[in-house]
């Protein structure tokens, strides 16, 4: 197995409630290795160039006033098979269908408050490291 990247977010919902710590120390105890981390504010505009994929989804309108209504936790993880494995550790995009221990279980309110993004697939990832990370900073 490879060693592979990852981009994730500590989003705001889990930032504001105190949550930033718990969920990079679980980061570490998984196994990732943290190639950049950045504490940011998204501005709205941002927000939707990040989420443009989205854009004619009936969430997406509050999808980026959410991600641009606090700071958030933008990070470069890196593990053998990262993507997969990330996913698996955040758990369910509802956090009532999360797994237990998972990161979406224990720190998600809701839905769409659910404290952590990740990629989905290595083209999403390049795309969302690139958004966020120039490339001497990985």
């Amino acid at each position: 197995m490879s060693t592979e990247r990852t981009f994730a977010i500590i989003k705001p919902d889990a930032y504001k409630s105190g949550y930033t710590g718990r969920i990079l120390a679980r980061i570490e105890q998984e196994g990732f290795t943290i190639r950049a981390m950045r504490l940011t504010y998204l501005s709205k505009r941002e927000a939707e160039g990040f989420y443009a994929v989205h854009r004619e989804r009936p969430f997406f309108g509050g999808l980026t006033d959410f991600m641009s209504s606090g700071p958030c936790v933008v990070l470069a993880l890196e593990a053998p098979d990262a993507i997969k494995k990330w996913r698996a550790l955040m758990g369910a995009t509802d956090p009532a269908k999360a797994e237990a221990g998972t990161l979406r279980k224990e720190f998600g309110a809701s839905i769409g408050e659910n404290a952590t993004h990740g990629s989905d697939a290595p083209e999403t990832a390049a795309f969302e490291l690139g958004y966020f990370f120039r490339g001497m900073e990985l």
